[in-house]
């Protein structure tokens, strides 16, 4: 038979949700630019969360990034549901992203262009992304 266990710290837990808010990189121009907020912060996110290799870097969680590198050389018939795999697991693991659909990937001298559309709480954002397979 298993306790019932009445924790009392439990009931003074509130949880906070945080805002979006944080620096505008403006990657085409190398600089910072002002804060950012809502649908562009996670366009940024997003953005920030499929161009990280996951385990590259001790300053990033394991739970942030993507693992892409290691499909260079494997068949197309392998990398297109691994690539979809993947981006779903590293994009959901922020609590902001709901849901990712309508993946759509193509193939031309050993890259591979996947696109999809994420549903997150400040709404919905198209992608692009292109994956070194050869």
């Amino acid at each position: 038979m298993i306790p019932n266990v009445d924790d009392d710290l439990l009931a003074d837990i509130e949880i906070i949700e945080q805002p979006s808010l944080t620096y505008e990189i403006k990657l085409d121009k190398d600089k910072m630019g002002n804060y950012i907020d809502g649908i562009e912060a996670m366009k940024q996110a997003i953005y920030h969360i499929v161009n990280t290799e996951r385990y590259q870097y001790l300053i990033y969680s394991w739970n942030y990034g993507v693992e892409l590198a290691d499909l260079f050389g494997k068949p197309i018939t392998y990398c297109y549901p691994e690539i979809k795999r993947r981006i779903t697991e590293a994009l959901l693991q922020d609590d902001r992203i709901e849901s990712l659909d309508s993946f759509e990937f193509s193939y031309s001298k050993g890259n591979v262009l996947v696109k999809f559309r994420a549903t997150t709480t400040e709404g919905e954002i198209e992608i692009e992304k292109t994956v070194k397979i050869g």
